[in-house]
């Protein structure tokens, strides 16, 4: 079995890579704080134009009709640089949400071809979260009640801002009335798709939080490699090595659950909530230890507003309680390890033996 990325995928990663570089930088992000909606529109239009809300879109709506295997490493590194644009949650949460009731929905199929374009934004609420990210930017939401999806037009709801730990995240509050007309699914089927949505927003997350910790592991790297002590690197002392090792193993062997994770979810979703859970943890693990050495490492100076390591230590904080907590997470492992018919052991590493 070839469990590596394909050329085509780390290619694309890679051109992604190089734009958001570009793009997206620790003053881009200060100076989003001082905005009305913390939000670059003209950074949205350019991603519209490489085509990366279309991505999970399927082709008969105009999208590239590609999956979430596809996406994991783009929203790794959208972490990576902290990137404020929701594009992690409107491809990985709301396209896929839209796409399962297009064929049925003519609502639904009309707006995946405007995501496609650039002419909306979707919002997605879940029960998992008490506050809405980035509906103040978005012109329609979809929300639970129950065991029900809503579609609704941001005419008809109330936004009241909350604050975040993060200052790019942009948090609110919904208030609304859902009827007949905004419903967009109800019983069995709503609490599956509510479901759905829950993993792929926990696997971006968790996407993000890999990044995340790579990028303060890096920046701990550099910033103890230029600062001087008695005439010498302060890295060169092993206590502050050990920091970095044990964040950098801890990010490593996080990548394994996320993109087994992220296929899971494409081939077998019914079986995604221990895996997606799985990926979770871990990578929370990783980033907040990456933020806590990290802080070590730059000493006094880490705790300062000016040094960027907040931005990226933040976010951290922010993704680890958002789409389930960790304890969440643990217990959906716990249920499924406790099941007698798990299938796990070594000898199930490629499939039940006979």
């Amino acid at each position: 079995m070839d469990f590596t990325f394909t050329e085509d995928q780390l290619l694309f990663c890679e051109s992604v890579k190089e734009f958001l570089q570009g793009e997206v930088t620790a003053e881009s992000i200060r100076a989003s704080w001082d905005t009305d909606t913390g939000r670059n529109s003209e950074l949205w239009t350019q991603m519209v134009e490489l085509g990366l809300t279309g991505m999970l879109v399927p082709e008969a709506y105009g999208g590239l009709g590609m999956n979430e295997l596809d996406f994991i490493l783009l929203a790794q590194e959208c972490g990576r640089y902290a990137l404020p644009e929701p594009l992690v949650e409107t491809v990985l949460v709301a396209t896929p949400l839209l796409a399962s009731l297009a064929d049925t929905d003519a609502r639904c199929a009309s707006l995946l071809e405007k995501i496609v374009s650039g002419e909306v934004m979707i919002a997605v609420g879940h029960a998992a979260n008490n506050l809405v990210s980035d509906a103040h930017v978005a012109d329609y939401l979809l929300l639970p009640k129950g065991d029900q999806v809503h579609l609704v037009p941001k005419d008809q709801v109330e936004l009241i801002a909350e604050k975040s730990v993060d200052p790019s995240r942009r948090l609110f509050t919904v208030k609304w009335e859902g009827n007949d007309e905004t419903c967009l699914a109800s019983g069995a089927e709503g609490v599956a798709l509510l479901a759905a949505t829950l993993n792929r927003g926990a696997l971006g997350a968790a996407a993000q939080m890999v990044g995340l910790a790579e990028q303060m592991v890096a920046m701990s790297v550099q910033y103890t490699t230029d600062r001087l002590q008695f005439g010498k690197p302060i890295g060169v002392n092993q206590a502050l090595k050990h920091h970095m090792a044990n964040c950098a193993v801890k990010t490593e062997f996080a990548k394994a659950p996320l993109y087994r994770a992220a296929y899971t979810v494409v081939q077998n979703p019914a079986h995604a909530d221990f895996a997606v859970s799985h990926a979770k943890v871990v990578a929370g693990e990783a980033a907040l230890l990456a933020a806590k050495n990290s802080i070590q490492s730059f000493g006094a100076m880490g705790y300062t507003w000016e040094c960027d390591l907040h931005i990226w230590m933040k976010r951290s904080w922010a993704l680890d309680k958002f789409w389930g907590h960790a304890g969440f997470h643990k217990n959906r492992l716990h249920q499924w390890l406790l099941n007698p018919n798990a299938k796990i052991g070594a000898e199930m590493t490629f499939g039940e033996q006979a």
